[in-house]
This record gives structure tokens, C-alpha cells and sequence, in this order.
């Protein structure tokens, strides 16, 4: 199997940013860990390896990112407005310095956003908010609002809203969605998966009436149990991807 890594200054981003490629042709499919994880986390979950069939078939190429999470959301003693505008320069970074690199390395015509766990949350944000790039959207796991106080997750930004926020929150922005990325979001193949036991099982349902009520179709898988570790997400690679 083809591995590559990358390392390089982010202008945007203001450090040293790394990530990971895995195969050589086939569907694009940019990755994004999870709150706690690296670029290397895909690999040490033994997700790239229960792929190994259809990276070395071509019929996927890896891009395993590298997570500023600690940097955004998860930056307790920044503000919470300043979290946000963080988040925004990560999107920045993606979109104008790792898409190109894959654009550069691979001419295929698909490109997949997928992420486990708040990963998710990057993967689908990005997808709803420039569905022109993306061809498919794989999500595992995932909550899809920061704001929520569910469980033993807070509210990530601490009462703070703007409307920074509100376009990076998917279960907000998206009912007002219309015009070319609506239409453009009706043509993309969208995989949402959670556990039944899942503590934001009730936001990936909400997630998908929205959906559902804008006219976009897509698929969302409910597994047995609370399904949020590396060992069914190993399983759920191969089948949803």
C-alpha cells in the first residue's frame, strides 16, 4: 500500500501542519480524526487496514488530517467567539492548501468527506457548506450541533452564539438552505451512522428530518449499542465508504 507523508507551514493556520496518504488511485477521501486524534489516528484505529482491499484495488486514496480541535472548540480558555473564528482558518487551511494537494495528486472525480465521532461533525459541516467539492459524505458517529448540552458533552462555545457560529452548524443553517447548493446537496450521496445508544442519536434524527424536509435524500444507519469506538468503526468503514 501506498503511504505518504506530508508536512508543511500553514500560512493560514500559523504552524506546522501533517497528514497522512493512503493508496495510489480512486476515490478521494479527505479525513478527519476525531476531537482527540492525529493524522496518524486512522492508521493506529486499524481503520486503513480494514480498507487495505479497496486502497490497494485503487478504488480509494486517503487523506488523513491532522486536528486543530484543541486550537477551537475544545480552546477553554480562549473566547468563545475566537474559537469560532479559529475553526473558520482550519476550514481556510482545507479548502485552499489540502484540497489543491489532492487535486494535484489524483484527477478522480469523486471526492468523500468522512470523520468518526466530532470528526463527523468537520466532514459534514464542510460538505453542506461547499457541496460543489464534495461527491459523498460518510459520517460515524457524529453530533452535529456544538451548542448542545447532552450527557456528559457541554455546549462547546458556553452560551456564546454569532452568526460565525450559526454557518458552522449544521442543524442551523441548513433549513434555510436553497438555491445552487440545496440543488447541489440533492445530488450528493450522504451515509449518516450512530449507535442506538448513542448520547446524540436524537441530533443525528434531527439531522436527518432536515434533511429530509429540504428534499435531500441520503441514508441513516442506526447499530445496535452506543457504536462510538475504533472497533465498530472499523466495521462501518468498508460498508459505508
Amino acid at each position: 500500500m501506498n503511504r505518504e507523508y506530508h508536512r508543511w507551514y500553514s500560512q493560514r493556520l500559523g504552524r506546522d501542519m501533517e497528514l497522512l496518504v493512503f493508496g495510489h488511485a480512486g476515490a478521494k477521501v479527505l479525513v478527519f480524526p476525531t476531537r482527540d486524534g492525529r493524522f496518524y489516528e486512522y492508521e493506529n484505529l486499524g481503520i486503513v487496514e480494514s480498507l487495505r482491499h479497496k486502497i490497494d484495488a485503487g478504488q480509494l486514496q486517503l487523506y488523513c488530517l491532522d486536528s486543530v480541535d484543541w486550537e477551537t472548540f475544545y480552546c477553554w480558555w480562549c473566547r468563545p467567539a475566537d474559537r469560532v473564528r479559529r475553526h473558520a482558518a482550519f476550514e481556510e487551511y482545507i479548502l485552499n492548501e489540502v484540497m489543491p494537494l489532492m487535486a494535484s495528486k489524483n484527477g478522480h472525480p469523486c471526492t468523500i468527506a468522512h470523520g468518526c465521532s466530532f470528526g463527523a461533525y468537520h466532514a459534514a459541516n464542510i460538505a453542506f457548506r461547499h457541496p460543489h467539492l464534495f461527491q459523498k459524505l460518510a459520517a460515524f458517529s457524529g453530533r452535529y450541533d456544538p451548542t448542545l448540552n447532552v450527557d456528559c458533552f457541554r455546549d462547546l462555545l458556553d452560551g456564546h452564539r454569532d452568526d460565525h457560529l450559526y454557518y458552522h452548524t449544521p442543524v442551523h443553517y441548513l433549513p434555510g438552505l436553497d438555491g445552487w447548493r440545496l440543488d447541489t446537496l440533492r445530488r450528493m450521496d450522504i451515509v449518516l451512522v450512530i449507535g442506538k445508544e448513542d448520547p446524540f442519536l436524537d441530533n443525528n434524527r434531527h439531522l436527518s428530518g432536515i434533511l429530509w424536509s429540504k428534499g435531500i435524500w441520503h441514508a441513516l444507519h442506526e447499530w445496535d449499542q452506543r457504536a462510538h469506538r475504533g472497533r465498530y468503526w472499523r466495521q462501518m468503514a468498508p460498508l459505508y465508504i
